[in-house]
């Protein structure tokens, strides 16, 4: 089902006949938040580090620090340095608990995480039309490459991972992070300059590459995202037109009208992409109008 603020919608459809880029959430927004009738794993829950004492130790910052990620009263400065402190120490547990990227593959393989039907269509008709298509996560960007890989068994040359990238040595351990850390609070536009190089999809960083700058310059922005947060990823960013898209995965009847209220357009209950293909080849063919 489909809720469409028609009014603001159709003016902004008409503005934006050419698409400049898309900004998307990863998790329960390009995946499904049920899988099996099971929650979907997240790209940093499906984590197994073959070290079940840290496994057991970043659940312990999860239980500790999520409630403070979702609690109204917490000043938002306090709340970004509490953040910052999580992510730090889980970095710290996965470097210190000898995570490799065999693990992230194996970990990869054997869990519930699957993409929302339609977003390989919708990935398939970008690429044609060489619409970037910028991810943005506070998870790890070696993990939601990994899915990438396996789940779609395929490369698209207009994605780039915005997300915290790991280093490893030369025996695959990993020993350090790139950048500054990415976190739920500073998932945005100015996480472009904070992370390390964009790459593409598969982590290879040969061939031509836009830098942020020239990222930035894309003024035409279609938003994805499941969470009223998520509108944030375009700080930053000087866009002419941007149409927001919210996936309402649960609790529809208590967040409906606030998400129809941040939203231009919302799916419920966990609803496949179909319907932003045909709005993404809406906005397409009407180019020179």
């Amino acid at each position: 089902m489909e809720q469409q603020r028609q009014q603001r919608h159709h003016q902004q459809h008409h503005q934006a006949c050419s698409l400049s880029k898309i900004i998307a959430d990863f998790d329960a927004t390009l995946t499904k938040y049920w899988v099996n009738g099971c929650r979907g794993q997240s790209s940093h829950g499906l984590l197994q580090q073959g070290n079940p004492e840290y496994d057991v130790k970043r659940r312990e910052l999860y239980d500790y620090y999520h409630p403070l990620e979702i609690s109204p009263s917490i000043p938002i400065e306090e709340k970004a340095k509490l953040m910052e402190e999580w992510w730090g120490k889980t970095h710290a547990l996965l470097i210190e608990g000898g995570l490799t990227y065999d693990a992230i593959t194996k970990s990869v393989a054997n869990s519930m995480i699957t993409f929302r039907e339609g977003v390989v269509e919708l990935f398939e008709f970008l690429e044609a039309r060489d619409i970037p298509v910028l991810i943005f996560s506070a998870g790890l960007a070696d993990v939601i490459e990994e899915v990438l890989r396996q789940k779609l068994h395929r490369s698209f040359k207009n994605i780039k991972i915005v997300s915290n990238r790991m280093i490893f040595d030369g025996d695959g351990h990993l020993v350090s992070f790139k950048g500054k850390t990415i976190h739920v609070l500073n998932k945005n536009e100015h996480a472009l300059d904070m992370a390390g190089p964009l790459h593409d999809e598969l982590g290879d960083s040969d061939g031509p590459n836009e830098d942020s700058a020239s990222v930035k310059k894309r003024t035409n922005v279609l938003l994805l995202g499941d969470h009223i947060g998520d509108l944030g990823m375009s700080d930053g960013l000087d866009y002419e037109t941007r149409i927001s898209v919210g996936f309402l995965n649960d609790n529809v009847e208590k967040s409906l009208d606030s998400y129809r209220k941040a939203f231009d357009l919302v799916y419920l209950n966990d609803g496949p992409m179909w319907g932003v293909v045909k709005l993404v080849s809406q906005l397409c063919s009407t180019e020179g109008d």
